[in-house]
């Protein structure tokens, strides 16, 4: 956006987006006008404030209305859940964030803008904000994953370059993750016709150290992506967290070469959470680096030969097979109802535990229980989210801490 004084690009959006069954269902704000520049400032320090993750920052914004409302409510909200003395990111750090971005030539995508990743915007825990370097309009193109392990086979790299080669030449972006092996052959082969790489750290912090070349060359001539602030290293946490934003970003997810307890098997995990297509490549049964797409195939993952298997599956594909809700996971054991004058926090947390619940059946849970409207079960699950006392897990599970 031309004399942009914080290097971000906006554009306001057509309609509300709402989030999928299951998870959160506060909608966006529907802006007629562009935000104000002090208001896209406060939806990335809203963004970076501690115990706001991007489920408790969708809520904050409908609530509230605008981000500069809800910082200013936010101290307030995190006393009520026992954390007094709360304050939001720190300004000059924010400021700092945009100057480095500015260096970098990079754009802001916010949550709720034309420009933001329509796929990824879909899903439950969708990033409030992403830095992103190049042609974001690649994004819009049909997008396939292609991912693997790090420690690929002769064959599989071969089949990665073929693969990703020929969906770029059918006019298929290329998503993965800048990893070694399987993901560094799939960016290098569809460099021509269009890749993009999620970074787990600021798009300045290039992880492995080796691939700083291509990741410069993704930035020119592809499309890099971060929903880290420059500066950040990656840390464990961050590598399955960008998983969910690779998948999100496609039509369809194809796994190469990926042990059964693997990254790349998250990835697939991610992607049937979020309704995507999940493909593999087939390997020897005594090789333990094709465990993980062997058992993909067994459970009714589609068989990959090539590109053609995978186009075949995309026009499938429409937009309201992107957005389907999930189903309800399987029932628990019944338990013992809580006594009735528990405080309604107390109720939420005696029907959670680390196995992720979808909010809609918690939701459906608590109403057997207590009769309370929905913005107060909404407000007492964020006082919760703020406290640290429960979680979203990828794909927008909630589990108890």
């Amino acid at each position: 956006m031309g004399g942009n004084s914080l290097g971000m690009e906006y554009d306001p959006p057509e309609e509300l987006l709402r989030v999928p069954d299951g998870m959160a269902e506060a909608p966006l704000p529907l802006f007629d006008l562009p935000p104000t520049q002090p208001e896209l400032f406060a939806r990335l320090r809203l963004a970076r404030s501690r115990r706001v993750g991007p489920v408790t920052y969708r809520r904050l914004l409908a609530e509230h209305g605008t981000a500069e409302a809800a910082l200013a409510a936010l101290p307030d909200i995190a006393a009520e859940a026992g954390h007094r003395g709360y304050a939001a990111a720190d300004p000059g750090a924010i400021k700092a964030e945009i100057r480095a971005a500015r260096k970098a030539g990079a754009r802001l995508l916010t949550l709720g803008a034309a420009t933001y990743p329509a796929r990824l915007a879909r899903i439950g825990d969708a990033p409030p904000v992403m830095w992103a370097q190049g042609d974001t309009d690649m994004l819009a193109r049909p997008c396939v994953a292609v991912i693997g392990t790090r420690n690929a086979s002769s064959l599989a790299l071969r089949m990665a370059r073929a693969l990703s080669r020929d969906l770029a030449k059918a006019g298929v972006t290329v998503v993965s993750g800048l990893a070694r092996g399987i993901d560094t052959v799939a960016h290098q082969a569809a460099m021509e016709g269009g890749t993009v790489a999620v970074h787990a750290g600021g798009l300045d912090q290039v992880y492995p150290a080796e691939n700083a070349d291509l990741a410069a060359q993704i930035a020119a001539q592809g499309c890099a992506l971060s929903e880290r602030a420059f500066g950040l290293s990656p840390r464990a946490r961050d590598f399955p967290r960008r998983n969910r934003i690779v998948s999100g970003l496609c039509q369809a997810v194809v796994v190469v070469e990926a042990a059964a307890r693997s990254g790349s098997m998250i990835t697939a995990r991610d992607a049937l959470d979020q309704g995507r297509e999940v493909g593999a490549v087939p390997g020897h049964p005594f090789d333990g680096r094709s465990s993980g797409c062997n058992l993909l195939l067994r459970d009714g993952a589609t068989l990959v030969r090539g590109a053609d298997d995978v186009l075949e599956i995309l026009p499938t594909l429409g937009e309201e097979d992107l957005a389907a809700p999930q189903a309800d996971p399987a029932p628990a054991p019944p338990k013992a109802p809580p006594p009735a004058d528990m405080p309604l926090a107390d109720h939420i947390l005696a029907l959670l535990s680390p196995t992720p619940v979808a909010e809609d059946q918690l939701v459906r849970d608590l109403a057997t229980q207590v009769h309370a409207p929905p913005a107060s079960l909404a407000a007492a699950l964020s006082e919760l989210e703020l406290s640290g006392r429960v979680a979203r897990q990828p794909g927008g599970g909630i589990v108890r801490v």
